[in-house]
């Protein structure tokens, strides 16, 4: 199945633990470049994410964000540190024996020293569960999207190709006429000039011209890179350097059919076919 790099996917979801959003966004790249966006209490996920999205895609540079608001009352609240507390009271106490005057000790002086008062930690495996599993929910719309829009690119692709297709075969059709004008032409111009004329010299000449001006190899070629695209078309794989690999292949037989082009609609064709390759050229660089 053809995909296109280009997409975009939003999924949220919400439950006891507050609301998680993710966005999925790609543009085309030569290879995948994932660019996760995680809040903090979160970043765990980071290799997990980057493992998923590895496993769904091939290539393109890929944003993901994820947003997570939480529930009032997930997060919980300061715990303090009994045990170091109790330490603590018993050093003052002891310090207070072995001098003359202590002043009374200050609870709220207490609770700023350093590791009495500690943020508990929520538990945010729920969270983190959810998140996976929406994310590979979104990837799954994510995907889809590269593949209707692949289908779509496919298909102008395969027009084209099919285009190209037959204006090698028109210009083959034409090659014998074609070359009888070039002998009309070549005639012609010796009657033109009153001139005797070897016949086997012209014929040699002839032969020669029509050597020089041969396309059969190059719309044999223009044949056989079509089919090769159409065939490439349905495969279900990442395809998208195949096709540009057979684009430059294309153009170079279009242009030397250009440059042996031996009348005005083979020059026509070829150029055609130039601007038919160029097309598919940028699409296909928007092709996984």
């Amino acid at each position: 199945m053809i995909r296109s790099m280009t997409a975009y996917e939003r999924s949220e979801r919400t439950g006891d633990w507050g609301r998680l959003a993710w966005e999925l966004r790609s543009v085309n790249h030569r290879f995948l470049d994932v660019y996760p966006r995680l809040p903090e209490e979160l970043r765990q996920l980071e290799p997990l994410v980057r493992e998923r999205i590895a496993g769904r895609l091939a290539r393109g540079k890929v944003e993901c964000s994820l947003r997570f608001q939480a529930a009032p009352g997930i997060t919980a609240g300061p715990e303090i540190d009994w045990s170091y507390t109790d330490q603590l009271l018993a050093a003052c106490a002891a310090l207070g024996q072995r001098m003359s005057a202590v002043a009374p000790l200050n609870p709220l002086e207490l609770l700023r020293m350093p590791g009495v008062v500690r943020q508990a930690e929520p538990d945010l495996e729920p969270v983190t569960a959810a998140a996976l599993e929406l994310l590979d929910e979104t990837l799954d719309g994510f995907v889809a999207s590269r593949e209707t829009e692949g289908a779509r690119l496919a298909e102008l692709i395969r027009e084209r190709a099919e285009r190209i297709g037959a204006l090698a075969a028109e210009v083959r059709s034409r090659r014998q006429e074609v070359n009888e004008q070039i002998r009309e032409k070549l005639l012609g111009r010796l009657r033109e000039l009153e001139v005797n004329h070897d016949p086997q010299r012209l014929e040699q000449e002839l032969v020669i011209i029509a050597q020089r001006m041969d396309v059969d190899e190059e719309l044999e070629r223009l044949a056989v890179h079509v089919d090769e695209v159409l065939r490439v078309l349905g495969r279900r794989e990442p395809v998208g350097r195949r096709l540009d690999f057979l684009m430059q292949e294309l153009n170079r037989e279009a242009n030397t059919l250009s440059s042996k082009s031996g009348d005005a609609q083979t020059t026509a064709a070829a150029v055609e076919m130039k601007v038919l390759i160029e097309q598919m050229r940028e699409q296909i660089q928007n092709i996984e």
